[in-house]
């Protein structure tokens, strides 16, 4: 097959810009494959760290730009919502946890929330502790009200009989009733190994990994999905 000056010298004027195209096709699919499996909820963010580790390094934000291009959103637009019940007569425990979110041992520090899950036209309330140490969710409990004895003691008492705590051992959370409530501060003083810490009032840095967790399970799935029941399936109860 022959091939004219013409079409030659077209092709090589032109061979990077055809590189480029098909380099940011390949790139578009990966971006869209991602973006899909994520269920839609990734970001530029999220997209171009997962890229990264397939080694396509590319800037956010030109990730972003591409996005942009693909009509590709993230679902995960919420803002931040207080619930937390700090109007109470309860002494409030100094925020001796300080943002120090680091740990190097099991058992060493814990933080802990409640929030809201709307549950038909109710409310049931999700109770969870996170080890800082390896951020694992020690013991979660689901309860109807929002009393002391539902939420944070049943939920402490889970966490206890599957971890041990160490000398020193921290206990972080907000300045809610329930965990300033005398329950749980005379339940926390039998043992001189523990020493409660609690945020600044309104501040929800102070226990932002706590804040974080729920933030994700909240975007990712409970605001895309509606509940019907607060009772787990048979094959998620193991």
């Amino acid at each position: 097959m022959v091939i004219s000056k013409n079409s030659y010298y077209h092709w090589l004027k032109n061979k990077d810009s055809i590189v480029v195209e098909t380099t940011k096709s390949h790139l578009k699919k990966r971006i869209q494959f991602l973006f899909e499996d994520s269920k839609e909820i990734y970001g530029s963010h999220r997209i171009q760290k997962k890229l990264e580790r397939e080694g396509l390094k590319y800037s956010r934000s030109y990730i972003g730009l591409l996005m942009k291009e693909m009509g590709l959103k993230s679902v995960l637009k919420r803002k931040f919502v207080v619930t937390t019940d700090s109007n109470h007569v309860f002494p409030i425990a100094k925020n001796v946890l300080n943002r120090d979110f680091n740990s190097l041992q099991i058992g060493k520090k814990w933080v802990s929330d409640i929030t809201y899950i709307r549950v038909n036209d109710n409310w049931s309330y999700l109770t969870t502790i996170i080890d800082l140490a390896d951020r694992k969710v020690v013991s979660w409990t689901l309860s109807e009200d929002m009393t002391s004895q539902n939420t944070i003691i049943k939920a402490w008492y889970l966490a206890r009989n599957k971890r041990q705590i160490k000398d020193d051992f921290i206990f972080h959370s907000d300045r809610g009733v329930q965990y300033a409530s005398s329950k749980i501060t005379t339940l926390f003083s039998f043992n001189n190994k523990i020493t409660q810490s609690m945020s600044r009032k309104g501040n929800c840095w102070d226990n932002a990994v706590a804040e974080s967790f729920f933030k994700t399970i909240k975007h990712e799935w409970l605001y895309r999905f509606k509940f019907n029941s607060n009772e787990l399936p048979r094959s998620q109860c193991h």
